[in-house]
């Protein structure tokens, strides 16, 4: 191997194995991807998931027995696991929604004392920072949408996820920002003494 790692005569039969009998069923798979689900990226994403699971639990697959229904079942778990994340994501928040959570926000920036923040400081490292700490996830859909000036469209099209989870991830993305922001003001020691 490039890297200078040995393979076992025992990996390498079962390398060898996987080859002869999973890999040519990969166009079958590619169909049952397709008609599951009907996009052709997530088919094909769908397919490299299923055969890298399969490659990874190939030891429990019987010789003998059919391939293409245990590569089916894997596809179709697959689908199956993925449609379960996605109804756990939290759903998407209306525009009535959003306000009520930025007009929260202000409430606890107001009772921090740091209401003013945005006049008293100069925020752009804190806000860059602040993005820079937020999970992939939702600083992918900030950046997309606050710095590129992306519509929701447009970023579920570029990052191929459903509108709803566009706005849900903002939504969070956001909430988390003012947060922080808060916080930086705070610590900044921008907030109002009490008399």
């Amino acid at each position: 191997m490039p890297d200078g790692t040995e393979v076992s005569p025992l990996q390498a039969a079962r390398n060898a194995e996987f080859e002869s009998v999973a890999l040519p069923l990969l166009p079958y798979v590619a169909r049952v991807a397709r008609a599951i689900v009907r996009d052709a990226s997530d088919a094909e994403d769908l397919v490299q998931e299923t055969f890298l699971r399969a490659y990874r639990q190939w030891h429990s697959f019987q010789p003998g027995t059919d391939c293409k229904r245990w590569l089916s079942q894997i596809c179709r778990n697959l689908m199956v696991d993925a449609k379960r994340k996605a109804l756990r994501e939290t759903p998407t928040p209306d525009e009535e929604l959003e306000a009520l959570s930025a007009a929260d926000a202000h409430i606890t920036a107001m009772a921090a004392g740091v209401g003013d923040m945005y006049a008293r400081m100069d925020l752009g490292p804190a806000i860059l920072a602040a993005i820079a700490g937020l999970e992939p996830v939702f600083k992918e859909v900030v950046v997309l949408s606050d710095i590129e000036d992306l519509s929701y469209d447009e970023i579920a099209a570029r990052l191929s996820i459903p509108i709803g989870t566009v706005r849900s991830r903002l939504f969070r993305a956001r909430r988390r920002l003012q947060e922080e922001l808060v916080e930086y003001a705070r610590d900044a020691g921008y907030h109002q003494t009490k008399p």
